[in-house]
């Protein structure tokens, strides 16, 4: 009877912590376009803000997607245990990392990254997105896992984590 219950509750606690995708205003879709323009300046405009749209259009879709729960740890553990399918981090930054693949883009690259690779509890991956040929500590990293489906961006250097390029799962990832 306890495990009935228990199981119960649980089942009842997941439907209240089920997340929108975020919305973002056109000035945070501004903000992000403005930040890509100093990566790159030989971006067009038309060029930063189609990909900051996409950006943030492709988050909203794997927002539903991965039936976000929040918070994301909370959402990693319901992927443990097999309540949930996807919404790792990686999950996030590997599919973020192929949708802009496909964007093509003259001006950006797109790169993959994890921090402490190999810790179970402390593992923690990303996109980073630089301006072509630049170096990638030059890039702005792109995680929408931190906040539960809204968009983090800080420059590389600036975040507290210490990333490390993620060479070969880019490759893999582009069979």
């Amino acid at each position: 009877m306890q495990t009935f219950l228990f199981s119960l509750f649980l089942l009842l606690s997941l439907q209240g912590c089920s997340v929108k995708p975020y919305v973002p205003s056109k000035s945070e879709e501004l903000r992000l376009a403005i930040k890509l323009h100093h990566l790159s300046s030989q971006a067009s405009q038309e060029e930063v803000a189609t990909i900051s749209h996409h950006i943030y259009k492709t988050i909203a879709k794997l927002t539903q997607q991965f039936a976000l729960t929040s918070p994301p740890v909370y959402h990693n553990f319901l992927v443990n245990v097999g309540l949930k399918e996807e919404g790792l981090c990686y999950h996030w930054s590997d599919a973020l990392y192929v949708e802009m693949q496909k964007s093509d883009s003259p001006s950006f690259s797109f790169h993959l990254v994890g921090a402490n690779i190999g810790s179970y509890w402390r593992e923690h991956n990303a996109v980073v997105v630089t301006a072509k040929g630049a170096n990638l500590k030059e890039g702005l990293i792109l995680d929408a896992w931190r906040n539960s489906g809204k968009l983090f961006v800080i420059a590389l250097q600036q975040d507290h984590y210490h990333w490390v390029h993620r060479k070969q799962r880019c490759l893999a990832l582009k069979r």
